[in-house]
């Protein structure tokens, strides 16, 4: 088991490599967002290169995407999944476009996490609106 400050991370990861590459921006976006949010209070920022890439390690299973779901799913209580849902939405839209394997990605996540497909659809437009580009 892994804790819930290791999910959300592991959540943004599986997203940010969905594609098979890791843009700075989008890990830029990570850094970020554990070091403002208040739910990674308490979480050593230092720790997030071995987080990422002790789930980077887990993806080179032939298993290693369900593997990974399946612990992100564990981890997280209710509350959190939608928050984690919507830290993955940030991600794919960090760069600026979202690509097919992150909009399949997402919804691996929005289906293993339980996350209606209404309140989906609102956390996804507004990472949209928050990483649009003028």
């Amino acid at each position: 088991m892994i804790s819930h400050h290791l999910a959300l991370i592991y959540t943004m990861v599986l997203v940010s490599a969905s594609d098979q590459r890791m843009p700075d921006s989008e890990l830029r976006q990570i850094g970020e967002i554990i070091g403002t949010l208040p739910v990674f209070r308490g979480y050593n920022g230092n720790l997030l290169p071995q987080a990422a890439a002790d789930c980077a390690e887990l993806l080179d299973d032939d298993e290693g995407l369900d593997k990974a779901l399946t612990l992100i799913e564990a981890a997280l209580p209710p509350k959190l999944r939608e928050t984690a849902y919507a830290l993955a939405c940030d991600i794919a839209a960090a760069d600026g476009q979202v690509t097919d394997e992150e909009v399949r990605l997402l919804e691996m996540i929005r289906h293993r996490l339980k996350i209606d497909r209404l309140i989906a659809a609102g956390i996804e437009r507004g990472a949209r609106a928050r990483f649009s580009n003028p």
